[in-house]
């Protein structure tokens, strides 16, 4: 069944239509119900930590509710929320938004999470199970929150490439935008299965800052956690109604508060009633239902009350009358599959928000698609493009192109000094590349493109070939033009290749927590884009004296001694009238006997080792 559950997120699409098949896929299976039976067994059983427990070919790790309000009513933020460490022994460096800045989560979550790895086995435990089968992370309420944490610390560790899935019931919402755009750019969102019942104020909840929400849940926390532990403490009807109706009130000005809460919704949105399930995977449409399926709940506050803690009837009634939406593309069964949905998550058909948020989703995925056919239609003329720069690059190695001392150079060189028609031509085919990546970071930025799931992951060794391969001209042609004023790498480096070095970034991150086979050969080409800037700036360096300069030549001869050691250079680097040869012969002439004996990069050097 597990394993059943990892293909069919693998395959799963941002489209809606899609996210309703998935609706129906757990409505179908025993995923749900078993997970919610783990859920109950952690909170009688483990109320402070977790279980774990194996059955079939799953490892199921459970986190209780967490109903205290110490642990979720915490100091930092208006709303809880504190910066995610990264780089660390615990998270990666990959939860970071598109401004490459940490993403933002709930510090109250995270504390549990962190107290939890470091002062139990589970880390060990899970080491041990992911290597052999798939782990579902579950949780109800904060515990939700945790789980939702450490399917991220699986996730980002690669323990085993496919193994972890996250279900969560009545959980609040955990991180901010970044995190969202982090998940996407991972293509993590469908590892997420979050379970919202229409009555259940608790995903809302943070939507609303700490000031509007403590007294109320102060009442209904420990109720709730009486109940989910079976250590019931008598609470009066009327008080926890009020309660209730309190918290409500602080939430039901929902369009107003949204703006100021850092939080956003990320994964899959399973949302329940009575009439079954319907699933969304758009962060903002989520948000959106969030605030509808909210509307009129304050005619039945009991029940509400009670649907925080009693998911089992949810997903009874789920599993009886699964949601689903048609998957005709013809725009009257669509219309049908709208008020489908909106049935099945308990919002009239009639309502118009909800009908025109669901119906925004179709059309900006239309709209995202049609750029990205159009796009990949302009990739095959720039692949000719690329082509042609790739028999540029082999003819300058091939031929015997020299400079006035007549010492051979490599296309960096020669193109940096634009003599030759082929130096021209070479240039005309660099301008026009950078206008069609120019489209695509302008679109990008617009956010006029898919998601980061499904467009950067098709783009990106595109993009890293294009930034090895042109770069380097563009480095030639700005200290070209500019007479040596400025720095490429702050003053000229265009967006694109920051954005495509950023991608690139993320796709290493996976190879080096999957072991990346160590190299033998030279690279082609240079594995750092930005190596002929480092170059110009050493050169630069070394006019003003070794005095001077001396901490960044040095930490400039080191940068060049791990690429060689790594086999990330290209040979072409060595050419004799190359800038980089031109910068060591100056460099090892400034340098002291005893530097001579302890470089690394001088018996390298001197050796010519890279030849063997």
């Amino acid at each position: 069944m597990a394993n059943q559950i990892m293909k069919e997120r693998r395959t799963m699409a941002q489209e809606f239509t899609v996210a309703q098949e998935i609706a129906t896929f757990l409505a179908s299976s025993e995923l749900l119900p078993k997970a919610w039976k783990e859920l109950l067994r952690a909170c009688e059983n483990s109320p402070q930590s977790f279980t774990l427990r194996e059955d079939e070919d799953v490892v199921y790790v459970a986190f209780p509710s967490f109903h205290r309000l110490e642990d979720f009513i915490v100091e930092e933020g208006k709303y809880g929320e504190g910066t995610i460490p990264t780089g660390n022994k615990i998270f990666s460096g990959c939860l970071k938004g598109n401004d490459g800045q940490p993403a933002r989560v709930h510090q109250g979550a995270l504390k549990l999470f962190l107290h939890i790895m470091e002062n139990t086995n589970l880390e060990e435990k899970l080491q041990i199970c992911m290597e052999l089968k798939p782990v579902i992370f579950i949780g109800h309420f904060l515990g939700g929150s945790v789980a939702i944490l450490a399917t991220l610390w699986a996730l980002g560790k690669r323990l085993k490439q496919s193994s972890s899935f996250c279900v969560t019931f009545g959980c609040p919402l955990v991180g901010d935008a970044r995190l969202v755009e982090a998940v996407d750019r991972q293509n993590w969102a469908g590892n997420f299965c979050r379970v919202v019942s229409q009555h259940d104020i608790v995903p809302r909840i943070l939507l609303a800052p700490f000031e509007s929400i403590t007294v109320p849940l102060s009442t209904l926390l420990p109720y709730w956690r009486g109940i989910m532990t079976k250590v019931i403490k008598y609470a009066s009807e009327y008080i926890i109604r009020d309660a209730y109706t309190a918290l409500l009130h602080s939430i039901s000005g929902l369009d107003g508060v949204v703006s100021g809460s850092p939080y956003r919704p990320f994964g899959v949105y399973m949302f329940c009633s009575s009439h079954g399930a319907a699933c969304i995977i758009n962060s903002e449409t989520i948000l959106k239902m969030l605030h509808l399926t909210l509307q009129g709940q304050e005619k039945s506050s009991d029940r509400n009350v009670q649907e925080h803690i009693n998911y089992s009837t949810v997903l009874e009634n789920v599993i009886r009358n699964p949601g689903r939406i048609s998957s005709s593309n013809t725009e009257s069964s669509y219309e049908m599959g709208i008020s489908l949905q909106l049935k099945a998550i308990g919002v009239e058909a009639q309502n118009d928000p909800a009908r025109t948020a669901l119906l925004s989703v179709r059309e900006m995925e239309n709209k995202h698609n049609t750029n990205a056919s159009q796009l990949s239609s302009k990739l095959c003329r720039a692949q000719s493009r690329m082509a042609e720069l790739e028999w540029y690059k082999e003819l300058c190695e091939k031929e015997d192109i020299y400079d006035s001392f007549k010492k051979k150079l490599g296309y960096y060189d020669s193109f940096r000094q634009l003599n030759e028609k082929r130096d021209i031509n070479a240039n005309l085919r660099r301008e026009k590349l950078a206008v069609f990546w120019d489209e695509i970071v302008d679109m990008w930025q617009n956010h006029e493109l898919p998601s980061e799931s499904q467009f950067p992951s098709r783009w990106t060794y595109a993009g890293n070939t294009y930034s090895r391969l042109v770069e380097p001209l563009d480095i030639a042609h700005y200290y070209r033009t500019s007479k040596g004023k400025g720095s490429y790498l702050s003053d000229g480096r265009p967006a694109r290749h920051k954005l495509i070095q950023k991608w690139s970034e993320d796709i290493v991150h996976v190879r080096n927590s999957s072991g990346q086979k160590v190299r033998t050969k030279f690279a082609s080409l240079n594995e750092d884009s930005c190596f002929w800037a480092h170059v110009e700036e050493a050169l630069k360096d070394i006019k003003q004296g070794l005095r001077q300069k001396k901490e960044s030549l040095e930490k400039f001869e080191k940068y060049v001694t791990k690429m060689i050691n790594d086999c990330t250079i290209s040979l072409d680097v060595f050419l004799e009238g190359s800038s980089f040869i031109r910068w060591w012969q100056d460099y090892k002439q400034i340098q002291s006997a005893e530097w001579k004996l302890s470089s690394p990069l001088y018996k390298i050097m001197e050796t010519a080792s890279w030849k063997r």
